[in-house]
């Protein structure tokens, strides 16, 4: 039973270079109380697909071109737009990568804490003021008393993100889109929220993590997506995936992670670099870096395929489920 089922997502944008998909075809679903981490290299999908979940997009540019995300029974790529926004804040809540962007300017910090409550809940001016100070304590800000009454930029970047941490977590939803959390922040801060997300997935709570930290995912996440030029190339469960990657990209990835294994040797890397979505090669996206790659993998996009154990990979050379396993 899945939460969110998300199938053929293609988001493309118009720009100078002409239509670009940003999101090719993506599928992957999520389970109730699960953290799924969604990794890979900046520019490749990983954003979008989140903020297309619940129409965050500016359209235009942006276009959804196809695909359906079924979350509890309700196509959020369909829904009329109030809708929609009933559901965003407090079943389906989104940590926001720049935190600048997402706070109000014009509004004191309070405020938008306690707009985000009662939007969603029962609560009086005076009650939801008192639980957004409560909340700001739990995402470790001093002094919240104080803090309610100030402005975005009398605030550090790291307090600012704390704070979208606390409006995504306060409504409990049923689901989180955490992009990039805790980025701005030091690691004892991190580790206070990283432990308030396990505990919200504790009340059955699921959590879409997007990051590039491998080491986090390993940490925190059952099972793990890796996107590469705007598609999906592997998903499994993490230490599967970590023990035995099937994708050349993934092996790459995991190679170039500092280990002690690895102490005082030269890390690794994937020669070349990600190209730009108006260049993408015609066939495996990855094929232009891929030191095992074929004619075949530059001339036809391999479909991602169900593999034993939970897994898939979009690989030509990855060995297929037997047929009862392919659905």
């Amino acid at each position: 039973m899945s939460l969110l089922t998300l199938k053929d997502l293609t988001v493309s944008f118009n720009t100078d270079a002409g239509r670009i998909r940003a999101a090719d075809r993506v599928s992957f679903d999520i389970r109730p109380g699960e953290m799924l981490g969604l990794v890979g290299e900046s520019g490749c999908g990983k954003t979008v697909t989140a903020q297309s979940l619940i129409r965050l997009l500016p359209m235009p540019p942006a276009g959804i071109d196809s695909g359906s995300a079924l979350f509890k029974g309700r196509d959020l790529l369909r829904l009329p737009i109030a809708e929609l926004r009933r559901i965003r804040g407090r079943e389906i809540s989104m940590i926001f990568q720049d935190p600048m962007t997402a706070l109000s300017p014009l509004h004191r910090l309070g405020d938008q804490l306690s707009e985000t409550l009662r939007l969603h809940q029962p609560l009086g001016r005076k009650a939801a003021w008192r639980l957004g100070e409560e909340w700001l304590a739990k995402v470790g800000i001093p002094d919240p008393r104080e803090r309610m009454r100030s402005w975005p930029f009398q605030c550090s970047g790291g307090q600012r993100q704390r704070v979208m941490i606390a409006m995504a977590l306060m409504n409990e939803p049923d689901l989180i889109l955490a992009d990039e959390p805790t980025t701005a922040l030091d690691v004892t801060i991190r580790a206070q929220i990283f432990e308030l997300m396990l505990a919200m997935k504790g009340r059955q709570t699921s959590i879409l993590l997007i990051t590039h930290d491998m080491g986090v995912v390993w940490e925190l996440c059952e099972r793990v997506i890796v996107m590469y030029a705007s598609r999906i190339v592997e998903e499994g469960p993490v230490r599967a995936l970590f023990d035995n990657p099937l994708h050349p990209y993934t092996r790459g990835l995991l190679k170039s992670i500092p280990s002690a294994q690895r102490r005082g040797k030269r890390l690794e890397f994937i020669p070349g670099q990600v190209p730009p979505p108006a260049q993408y090669p015609k066939g495996c996206h990855f094929s232009d870096r891929c030191p095992h790659a074929f004619d075949r993998c530059r001339a036809e996009s391999p479909p991602l395929l169900n593999l034993p154990g939970d897994r898939r990979a979009a690989c030509f050379l990855a060995k297929p489920a037997p047929a009862q396993d392919q659905q």
